[in-house]
């Protein structure tokens, strides 16, 4: 079956699913492969449960008496060829972003600005690779004036696998970091990666890219790009300075040289988050959002998931990072932990993955930042800090850390929680 007559279907059943255990009625089922299961084995109980079609790739699961059930050569390039068809029809424009770190947080920004004014589709949550982006965008709808699609990588070329699929017409790199460095295998390995966003866009008519203006990687690659600037620098499309972050963020805001300075107390922990808040602004202001409508965007954002939150319990108030970890990331809540006002102190960090080679160097790097921070306790969890020299409390497991609070707990402090989400650094959360 050509692409061109699936989509006649996808028409008819214009929602899809890649779970046999949710199977909306109506619904397009996609037999998708795992290194543990085969969709192709559920596709007749997709079918039963609600699904209008089913399409498989292995002939043994078709059934040629049952034409709701549509062989293809590859479920997951069906998939995607679908989607890629989907957002060529609909014409929606569409902002790509990615990076290193923020890239999740500054596409709810980005999302929450837009919809002052606009109807928009955004990525939900992180569904941000080679299956997350095809579902989203095939969420699309006539009403829709935009989309927001976030898109993750942690090998070389996925970006631009991503890029082909969506298409964007605009674009933002977050950042480039020190993160999945076992994949990308260097730190110029994920600036190429990343840059492959520029790539698509630079070759793209009438294209334009949002950057930070005093990001060197970013603006070194940026050559042959359409891009408005944001950042601390005077005379930019926007920017600004942080005015606070004891604990929340706050910041000024103008346009160009000459525009009225707008005060912003938003619900973000952290003075790292000033440049995706300020990228949101700027790409408002872009897309016509009154700044009054961008500054209520920001001021009532609330984050989710363990992303830099602050959750005061009975004894003390918790900064929650827990959702991911690399050296950046790290680096960044430590040092504006340190800056942050506050009496009693302690970290709790979980050891950051996926960084190769590099990784008891990129763990030390931080353990030597910590001696310089004079923190009231320190807390180190898993093999890598492990590994590092230094003479604070390390612990296996999230779970032995868990052991010893509930025989000491602590009183009237602020605590960092970070760590990667394999470390699983939440579970403490409920004992403090």
């Amino acid at each position: 079956m050509t692409i061109a007559a699936l989509y006649q279907i996808y028409l008819q059943y214009p929602v899809v699913t890649t779970d046999s255990r949710n199977c909306p009625d109506d619904s397009i089922f996609f037999a998708l492969k795992g290194d543990n299961f085969n969709g192709n084995s559920f596709a007749k109980k997709a079918l039963t449960e609600g699904c209008a079609y089913a399409v498989v790739d292995e002939a043994e699961y078709a059934d040629p008496e049952n034409n709701h059930i549509i062989l293809v050569d590859d479920c997951l390039k069906t998939l995607q060829q679908l989607a890629n068809y989907h957002r060529k029809k609909l014409g929606t424009k569409v902002i790509g972003i990615t990076g290193t770190n923020g890239k999740t947080t500054t596409k709810e920004l980005i999302a929450a600005v837009l919809s002052e004014v606009h109807n928009v589709l955004y990525t939900q949550g992180n569904l941000n690779n080679h299956i997350g982006v095809p579902i989203t965008l095939l969420k699309l709808r006539g009403h829709h004036d935009l989309a927001v699609i976030e898109m993750g990588a942690n090998h070389p070329g996925e970006i631009k696998a991503l890029v082909d699929i969506a298409e964007p017409d605009y674009g933002i790199i977050t950042n480039v970091g020190k993160a999945h460095l076992e994949g990308f295998g260097s730190f110029e390995g994920v600036i190429k990666t990343k840059g492959e966003l520029y790539d698509f866009l630079r070759q793209k008519e009438n294209s334009i890219v949002f950057i930070q203006n005093e990001n060197p990687f970013l603006m070194d690659i940026a050559e042959g790009l359409n891009l408005i600037n944001y950042g601390t620098t005077e005379n930019l499309y926007v920017n600004g300075k942080v005015t606070s972050c004891s604990p929340y963020l706050a910041f000024d805001w103008k346009a160009g040289k000459d525009g009225n300075i707008h005060h912003i107390q938003t619900k973000l922990i952290g003075e790292y988050n000033f440049d995706n808040a300020l990228a949101a602004v700027a790409i408002g202001r872009f897309f016509g959002v009154e700044p009054a409508k961008i500054d209520h965007a920001l001021t009532n954002y609330a984050p989710q998931n363990n992303r830099s939150q602050l959750k005061e319990t009975e004894d003390n108030k918790l900064i929650i990072d827990a959702y991911n970890a690399n050296p950046t990331s790290m680096m960044a809540a430590l040092k504006n932990f340190k800056r942050m006002e506050a009496k009693h102190k302690i970290v709790i960090l979980g050891d950051m993955k996926e960084l190769g080679d590099t990784s008891i160097e990129e763990h030390q790097k931080i353990v030597d930042f910590i001696d310089t921070c004079e923190f009231g306790k320190v807390i180190l969890v898993g093999d890598q800090f492990e590994q590092t020299t230094h003479s604070y409390d390390c612990f296996t497991n999230i779970s032995d850390v868990v052991k010893v609070i509930k025989d000491d707990k602590p009183k009237g402090c602020y605590i960092l929680i970070k760590g990667s989400n394999s470390m699983k650094m939440g579970q403490i959360v409920e004992y403090l």
